[in-house]
Parts: C-alpha cells; structure tokens; sequence
C-alpha cells in the first residue's frame, strides 16, 4: 500500500515560516495532481494550494503570495513553503496525490501547523 507521510509541522510566531514536506512510501507512477488541504477546529477542510502534472499551480486567496507549493518528481515528494505566517493559517495540514486515470487519492496522516503569539 502507497502511504503519505508527512513531516514539518510546528509551533511558530506570527510573520515566522515552515516548510511542510510529504513523500510516498512508494512510487507513483501516473500523478493527475498534488496538493495541499488544511482543516481547522470547527471548519471544513479547504484547498491551500495544487500542482498539477504539468507544473501549473494555483492557490486559495487567503494564501496567494504566501505560500508556495512544489514538488521534487524524483523523490515522489510534495513540499509547502509557508511564509509570513498568520495566526489565522493554524489548522492540520493534509497533503493528497490523485492518481491517473481515476482519481484516486492518497492522503497524509496530517500534520499541525499552529501559528501563535
């Protein structure tokens, strides 16, 4: 079975930065998209940002010029820069891979990013 494992989660102050990795415990060979979600107490789970197969990126507006997402294809593995922190970002973090060619989706176990005075 293909696991996602996630790392890089942390307490942080506002305005500081982490960077969230996720690697596949084996390779996946046929990859529609990549992406990161986050759920915070209370909340639905939302879209942070997705790569695509072909490298295109998009990102939720909440994050756009914050966060950069990107991935190393050799490593079968997805990262998450995330800079200028806010208290507002502190949620868990899940990673997804979407398999060719039905879709399906491998998902990290999760990850806590707390962003906090």
């Amino acid at each position: 079975q293909v696991q996602l494992v996630e790392s890089g989660g942390g307490l942080v102050q506002p305005g500081g930065s982490l960077r969230l990795s996720c690697a596949a415990s084996r390779m996946i060979y046929s990859i529609n998209t990549m992406g990161w979600y986050r759920q915070a107490p209370g909340k639905q789970r939302e879209l942070v940002a997705q790569i695509t197969s072909g490298g295109s990126t998009n990102y939720a507006d909440s994050v756009k010029g914050r966060f950069t997402i990107s991935r190393d294809n050799a490593k079968n593995t997805l990262y998450l820069q995330m800079n200028s922190l806010k208290p507002e970002d502190t949620a868990v973090y899940y990673c997804n891979f979407r398999r060719r060619p039905d879709n399906y989706a491998y998902w990290g176990q999760g990850t806590q990013v707390t962003v906090s005075s």
